[in-house]
């Protein structure tokens, strides 16, 4: 029998690329689905929620700029990063959910499903919303879809992955940076996959992810004045409502909280074009000439 005592991970947070213990120091008690310690995980402040929206603001640009194709290149590096990683999540799935080890696998590969299935988007969803619209007049007019900015997305509380990779990569696939609050109960599955996106293609700052008490870095977060849109699906229904009369300071657009029986269903665009702007270009033709005009 071997006597060797087993490494503990240290989870920390992931601001910029980087991986910061939080602001404060301080740590919270992780347990599994029958209250076994499993780990401690950063308690963010409302210090490391602001760092990260200063991270995601400056890699916003970037990441919008590049092209759709590129970003679909750098979603599918991730999904192939998991598939290599696959059963540390099926262990942390496990632990997170209550699940045994053949129900945490389905789920780890739904997840990397989910994942591939956005990157296929990133280069296709302009054409779905966008395209020309007809009008009175000798005018082309053409409507583009753009991200919206910095979104703040609160992780499903009960789906440590499925859930977490399908609120995110909708965001980051369409040009948006995204800053996340992790379950509350079950982040680590959160954290590691912030290793994933560390060791992919990813651009730091592009994702950020926190963890700790939901509500305390939410609320910062939705009365920021730079972020622009929220995502509150791991919201319940009094801190939803919180949270978006603090979002209405500045006018974020805001994904209401909405039941999910199966995580697993076909998700569809509407959280693609949840944090959509439309661009519409007017450009004469004829005899007017060859400027236009957009709005």
């Amino acid at each position: 029998m071997s006597d060797r005592l087993s490494v503990f991970k240290t989870y920390k947070l992931y601001v910029g690329g980087k991986f910061p213990r939080s602001e404060s120091g301080r740590v919270y008690e992780v347990s599994d689905a029958k209250g076994k310690w499993l780990a401690n995980a950063p308690l963010s402040s409302r210090k490391d929620a602001r760092d990260a929206v200063v991270a995601a603001r400056k890699a916003f640009g970037a990441w919008s700029g590049a092209t759709a194709y590129n970003r679909g290149q750098v979603l599918y590096r991730v999904a192939e990063m998991l598939e290599g990683r696959k059963g540390q999540f099926v262990h942390e799935v496990a632990d997170a959910e209550g699940l045994s080890k053949s129900k945490a696998a389905a789920q780890v590969e739904a997840t990397i499903d989910r994942w591939v299935w956005y990157a296929g988007w990133t280069d296709k969803i302009a054409q779905v919303v966008g395209g020309g619209n007809p009008v009175a007049g000798p005018y082309f007019n053409l409507s583009s879809p753009e991200p919206t900015g910095v979104v703040a997305v609160l992780a499903p509380q009960e789906s440590s992955f499925l859930g977490l990779v399908s609120v995110v990569a909708p965001v980051i696939a369409t040009g948006n940076t995204a800053v996340v609050v992790a379950s509350e109960t079950a982040p680590l599955p959160a954290l590691s996959l912030a290793e994933v996106l560390a060791t992919s293609d990813v651009p730091g700052g592009v994702v950020n992810v926190l963890s700790g008490r939901t509500a305390e870095i939410a609320t910062p977060l939705a009365a920021h004045q730079d972020v622009n849109a929220i995502d509150l699906a791991g919201a319940d229904d009094v801190l939803a409502k919180e949270l978006e009369i603090a979002a209405a300071d500045n006018l974020k657009r805001v994904l209401r909280p909405q039941p999910v029986d199966d995580w697993s269903a076909m998700p569809g665009i509407d959280r693609m074009t949840a944090f959509l702007e439309t661009k519409t270009v007017w450009h004469p033709t004829g005899s007017l000439g060859a400027s236009g005009s957009s709005y």
